[in-house]
């Protein structure tokens, strides 16, 4: 079970979307909540001018989350992406739909999210690569996720321990 991301980010502000899309990566999938707004809130001009300039680099790019059609479609309309809501995640098919509506494959796709016990882990599953984001807001997370937060810490603690070793 791979539950580490390929990176740590600050904020989705700090990914060289530039470089990645030069090393052959063509399409984007992100998680919505924390990873670009804060839970439960709409899409906001940063989150609409980040997939716009997504778009005129020349990537695809795909919502997906476990929320309902409801708050998904609105979110995915305002940014300009594609969409799979109810994903069920970590389980590997709102990845694979993603990449099916992308038309991308594995190796061209790469995956943004702030959660590991669903984001991070069902990206890893399903054979993306995976970059974690620091959560935009904790203060709205739903007990739930609060709750998987704690047990990211032990992963999380791993994760920095190598990299650290990687890039002393």
């Amino acid at each position: 079970m791979n539950l580490f991301p390929e990176r740590f980010f600050d904020s989705v502000d700090e990914v060289p979307f530039q470089s990645e899309y030069e090393s052959g990566v063509r399409g984007i999938v992100f998680d919505i909540d924390n990873t670009l707004v804060p839970h439960g809130a709409p899409a906001d001009d940063h989150a609409a001018a980040l997939f716009g300039k997504l778009q005129d680099i020349g990537f695809r790019t795909c919502l997906i989350s476990n929320n309902h059609e409801q708050r998904v479609r609105p979110f995915a309309e305002r940014v300009g992406a594609l969409f799979e809501c109810d994903a069920g995640k970590p389980l590997k098919r709102g990845y694979l739909k993603a990449m099916e509506l992308m038309r991308t494959s594995p190796e061209e796709t790469l995956f943004i999210g702030d959660q590991i016990l669903t984001d991070v882990w069902g990206a890893n599953r399903a054979g993306i690569r995976s970059f974690l984001i620091r959560p935009v807001s904790r203060d709205t997370d739903p007990l739930q996720v609060k709750l998987k937060r704690i047990l990211e810490i032990p992963v999380l603690f791993f994760f920095r321990r190598r990299e650290q070793r990687k890039n002393p």
